[in-house]
């Protein structure tokens, strides 16, 4: 791993009533000699001035700003801090090979690619806190990071910023000039974003599978456009050369990635840590949120083992709460919190306006004369762009499976309408989602394959999600909104009824971002947390 070795965390500006109380060194963040354990977690009747409740992209930008700005914070985070290697010398597990550490307290694998060639993938696992969640609702799988970085430990770093033209679309109640000119281009500084060198793509053996999709969507007519990342790209050249550890190159990329990517650990995190001002206590899960009677809020969390046992419950003050838990458990959190009368005066759009970012999968089978190499990089990099005729945008994605398969493998993100309400039912969240309204996904995905296949003299794979099934049209990486942004809270995060209360995640952008999201989720943090910084503290 390339993270900085990271100090003990220090009080600054502290209140007098201790904020950090029961806490100790920051962990999580850098490769340290010990796990996570209680030696670092958070203490029972701790008072904190902030505390920001997930360590994804909106909750890293929060902290970074607000220790920049000299007010103390403290994360709590659901999944463990990843900085121990396992017994094969490795932090995370390889995509090919799932282990202990892939999924979140499951005994079985559910990937998201669950056959080939006939042949059913999933396989059995001990039950452990590991990095990946594939949390089931009625009618879709959602999976999600677990751990500290959240979604950036799991993803594929594509770093894409939604045309201009389309972001008035995305969430109309803010300032595209504001969002263009300063926090797109702070969020995408402060990510570490880079550029693939076109000459190399064009020529390594890594990328066959994505000048296959390049040809193919340029013979149909398509817009065919590469898309920025956060993996270091210097590095996939040097990986490429064999002169340092395989990590893109080594089909790792679905549960972590153990070099050249920049999740934020290496970024926003990393620099919150060197404030000295932010703490994090892994494998703390946030049960209730409710008003304190001397002000603030009381907080109540579970602290967890990697088996998922709790260990201990505990009781926390803070004087402001941010949720950054990401937009499904954001939304479950509220939507509990307000039925159970914790947070009786937050409003009726909490839980509302949820959607899958029109998620949809598929995989071509190409001719002979197409193959897409055994060697691919699992670092997506080019997409084919038929928003504007046929409402998608399809990644080219990799299927690095180790042996030629000559197929193509798409992931669609599409312009669907649908959104789905959290419930609370008495005892638990639930979501409405029907996995019919994918079929409108399918639809806008239709618009570029079936063009492609006609063209090519190609067809559908029909071995990827199950016994001749097409599409995988049972899950979403992207999960957004269920808090949204100027309707469940103000113009800038903050939760209506609960002065002190922010949302700051991907829970407030409703449902669709016409691209891969995270940029977008870093550069609302930026700018909300701006305003919040400047006119709440």
């Amino acid at each position: 791993m390339s993270d900085p070795s990271l100090p003990v965390a220090r009080s600054h500006g502290v209140s007098r009533r201790g904020f950090i109380a029961g806490t100790g060194s920051i962990i999580g963040l850098g490769m340290l000699a010990r796990p996570a354990s209680a030696a670092a977690a958070i203490g029972n009747g701790a008072h904190v001035p902030v505390l920001i409740i997930g360590t994804g992209y909106g909750g890293s930008v929060a902290a970074l700003r607000l220790a920049q700005a000299g007010v103390p914070v403290h994360m709590v985070e659901m999944g463990q801090s990843w900085d121990t290697p396992g017994s094969d010398g490795k932090v995370f597990a390889n995509t090919r090979t799932p282990d202990y550490r892939s999924y979140w307290l499951r005994t079985r694998t559910k990937q998201p690619l669950s056959n080939f060639l006939g042949f059913p993938l999933d396989k059995n696992v001990p039950r452990y806190t590991g990095i990946l969640d594939a949390e089931e609702f009625g009618g879709i799988t959602v999976y999600q990071g677990r751990g500290v970085g959240g979604g950036s430990l799991v993803n594929g770093g594509m770093a894409v910023t939604p045309k201009r033209e389309r972001f008035g679309a995305i969430l109309p109640s803010v300032d595209a000039d504001e969002m263009y000119d300063v926090y797109y281009p702070r969020a995408n500084a402060g990510l570490g974003v880079n550029q693939i060198d076109r000459a190399w793509f064009d020529t390594t053996d890594c990328y066959q599978y994505a000048r296959v999709g390049r040809k193919h969507a340029e013979r149909s007519g398509f817009e065919f456009v590469y898309v920025p990342n956060v993996y270091d790209f210097g590095y996939m050249k040097a990986e490429d050369l064999g002169n340092v550890p395989r990590s893109a190159l080594d089909a790792e990329i679905l549960y972590g990635n153990n070099h050249g990517k920049k999740s934020l650990r290496q970024t926003y995190l990393a620099q919150a840590a060197a404030t000295g001002r932010v703490t994090v206590s892994p494998l703390h899960r946030v049960t209730s949120v409710a008003s304190a009677s001397g002000g603030g809020y009381t907080v109540a969390m579970e602290q967890l083992d990697t088996s998922g046992t709790v260990t201990a419950t505990k009781s926390v003050t803070a004087d402001r709460v941010f949720f950054a838990a990401g937009s499904v458990g954001t939304s479950k959190l509220l939507v509990k919190l307000k039925a159970t009368g914790a947070l009786p005066r937050l409003n009726n759009e909490v839980g509302k306006g949820w959607g899958d970012n029109g998620n949809v999968m598929c995989g071509r089978a190409n001719h002979m004369w197409d193959p897409t190499g055994s060697l691919q990089s699992s670092i997506p990099t080019v997409g084919i762009d038929n928003w504007d005729d046929g409402g998608a945008f399809a990644e080219v994605a990799p299927l690095p499976t180790g042996i030629e398969t000559y197929a193509s493998f798409y992931l669609s993100i599409t312009n669907t309408p649908h959104r789905a309400q959290f419930t609370w039912n008495g005892s638990r969240v639930e979501l409405n989602w029907q996995q019919s309204w994918k079929q409108t996904s399918i639809d806008m995905a239709k618009s570029i394959f079936d063009k492609i296949n006609r063209k090519e003299g190609t067809i559908y794979r029909t071995d990827l999600f199950g016994v001749y099934k097409i599409w995988g049209d049972h899950l979403t990486y992207h999960p957004l909104g269920g808090a949204v942004l100027n309707k469940a809270t103000d113009n800038h995060g903050r939760l209506h009824g609960h002065p002190g209360l922010y949302v700051i995640d991907g829970s407030l952008i409703p449902g669709n971002t016409s691209v891969n999201p995270f940029v977008t989720i870093t550069a609302l943090a930026e700018r909300n947390i701006d305003k919040i910084i400047a006119t709440d503290l």
